[in-house]
Formats: C-alpha cells, structure tokens, sequence
C-alpha cells in the first residue's frame, strides 16, 4: 500500500512539473527545465511577502527545534516575586492619571511616592523617558520639563484612573463614545502631520495634552497601553520623527528593551536580560537597512537573522527577530508589534531568555528598529 502511495504521490509531481514545464522540456529538455524552476524559486523568494513569511517559518523552526530538545525550558515559572499594585484614586486635576501622578506633578512628589528612577533615556521630544517599576512591575514612564514638572507620561500596565472612567479594561467603543472625536492632524509651523488613527489606537486632544489610547487587537480591542503628552512638549518636536543622535538611538534601544519586559511582566512571563554582544548584530541589520533603503530580515546578501549572529559568533540554542520601521518612537513601535501576531508571540516567548535592540535612522529621519532574541 505503501509503495501505491509513492507512485501516486510521483505521478502527481510529475504532472504538476509537466503543466507548467512542458514546453520548456520539448524545447530545452531536462537542462531546460532546471533553469526555469531555479529561475521561477529565484523569483518567487524575492517577492517581499514569500521572503517575509520565509523568515517566519525559519523562525518557528528554530523554536521547535529547541523545544523538542530542551523540554525543560518550556513553561518555566517565573521566579520573581508579585509586587502589590498600589492603590489608585481619582485624579484630581487632569482627566487622567498613572500610577496615581498626573501631567503637571513635581518630581519631587513622583519620587516621594514611587521612590527612585530605574532608568532615564533621551526620547523623541529631546527629554528624557524616566522609568519606575520594580521587577517592572507597576512599570511607568514620565518626561520632566525644566522645571521638574511632569510633561509626559505613558504605561502599559493597570495603573490608569480617569475621571470618565476609562482604565486598562475599557474597550475602544467606551473609549470613543466617552471622548470627542479623535485628531486626524498635528500641525507643526506651516505643515500639517496627520495622525494615523488605523483602529489600533486613537489620540485625543484633552486637558491640553495628546493622549493616545492604545487597543490590543488580540484582546477585544481593550485598551492595553496610555501616553500623554503636554502639548508644550508635543510642540518642542518640531518635525513628525525626533532629531537622529546617538543619545536618541540608545534612547530607542533601552526604552524598547524596557516596554518589552513590561509587557512580559504584565502577563506574568520572566522578564529577559540585555545581552551587549547580541546589540551588535541587531544595530548593524537597522543600519544596513536605513543606509541601503530597504525592510527585511534577510540582509541584501541574502543573511537571514540566525546567518547574521553565526557570522558574530553569537551562540544560541533558539532565536528570533522583530523589526519594525517607520513609527515615531520606541513606544509606537513596541504597541504595533505588540498588535503583530508573530511579533508579538516572540516578545512573550517564555522561552526566550535575553534580548538586545539595535535602531538606525534613515535619511529623513526615520527610525529602523530591530529586536533579537535570543536562549544561549
């Protein structure tokens, strides 16, 4: 029977090789018809999409590959301690707030109450994102004016009271019945920047800032993240992308770093380590990128991902890629991976175990971002 299936299977190839290459073997014969269908592969795995889903079924094999071999890695339960959630109330001046602080607080007061920064790296509007969270846990950002005033603030985890009562749970329906109607532009001098609104997210002109209110696609379209922006420091950017400098892409780099593992954390996954040498490889794919114009995880040599850390002797027993181009900054570019299936199931693998960021910027400005995950 099962030689029967053999022969079924071969004459199926062959009148399938036949349809479409039967007249190039009445001409060329057998010689012929190998140059065409190494032509036709040629073709059909330069085209954009074929490559990108290519790369992803790499991907997956690597990660399946190891997960038969290490079954002890899977599932591993996270061994960092749950940390309280604080106790949040109304806001009292703004419509919204974060963990309790509001646009316009003093630093003095955010410390007081959550204690000292974990981090603090330049953004897009020229100051810095100033990150508190332990264990990135009740995982916040805030941006200070000159003053040390509160100018920006942004999270992705249950920490958000409003006076209209929208919280991490509120669905985009609530979120558009309760406000007005979201901007289609930012003006900016004399031009006019629109703002995208795609469905998976919406900014809102409130209180005299921008508020955007991000929806996970893959959750009912609740709201899974906030950043406010007060529009003194929306105006200090002058252009739609911040001004390229090393600060800024170190800023990118760690910021993107963070947002990851406070999503992880959120969704109770341990949380991954900054691997340095790994930075190297993922900083020179978002510079190739931005240098030579193009979007892919195979390099114009034709170097997938895992090609490029062998080649940077970075060894590993799985791997992975994200890559993103074309957003502001770190955290739209973290929500929209987030809002990308594969992307997103890469980001809370448990499996994995650490992670670097490379980011490169174009010639107008724009940023390429490249996260590589990796389980040495």
């Amino acid at each position: 029977m099962s030689k029967l299936r053999k022969l079924i299977f071969l004459l199926l190839i062959a009148g399938t090789l036949w349809h479409f290459y039967g007249e190039t073997y009445q001409q060329s014969g057998v010689q012929g018809v190998i140059s065409d269908v190494q032509s036709d592969f040629h073709n059909f795995t330069q085209n954009p999409k074929v490559s990108s889903i290519m790369d992803t079924v790499k991907q997956e094999i690597h990660l399946l590959y190891n997960q038969l071999t290490d079954n002890e890695q899977d599932n591993k339960p996270s061994d960092e301690p749950n940390i309280e959630k604080p106790e949040l109330d109304t806001p009292s001046e703004q419509t919204f707030s974060i963990h309790n602080v509001e646009i316009g607080d003093s630093r003095s007061q955010v410390e007081e109450q959550v204690g000292p920064p974990q981090r603090s790296s330049l953004n897009e509007y020229g100051v810095d994102w100033v990150t508190y969270h332990e264990n990135y846990q009740n995982f916040f950002m805030a941006s200070y004016d000159d003053h040390d005033q509160v100018v920006g603030l942004y999270t992705n985890q249950d920490l958000i009271t409003s006076t209209q009562g929208i919280t991490l749970d509120s669905s985009k329906e609530t979120v558009l019945t309760t406000f007005d109607e979201p901007l289609r532009s930012i003006r900016k001098g004399f031009v006019n920047y629109q703002v995208e609104n795609t469905g998976d997210y919406h900014t809102f002109q409130i209180d005299q800032n921008y508020v955007t209110i991000f929806y996970d696609k893959h959750d009912n379209h609740l709201v899974s993240a906030i950043q406010i922006i007060h529009e003194d420091l929306e105006n200090q950017k002058e252009k739609f992308y911040g001004k390229p400098s090393d600060l800024l892409k170190e800023g990118f780099e760690y910021q993107l770093f963070d947002l990851t593992n406070a999503a992880r954390a959120k969704y109770g996954i341990p949380t991954l380590t900054w691997d340095e040498a790994v930075r190297t490889t993922a900083q020179d794919h978002s510079k190739d990128m931005a240098e030579n114009n193009y979007f892919s995880h195979n390099n114009l040599e034709g170097q997938s991902p895992f090609d490029r850390m062998t080649e940077d002797n970075i060894e590993y027993r799985m791997a992975g890629e994200n890559l993103a181009a074309g957003q502001t900054s770190s955290i739209f570019a973290h929500e929209g991976l987030m809002n990308s299936y594969g992307h997103r199931e890469n980001k809370l693998k448990e499996e994995f175990t650490s992670l670097a960021v490379g980011v490169g910027f174009g010639t107008d400005d724009q940023p390429y971002f490249t996260e590589n995950y990796i389980t040495r």
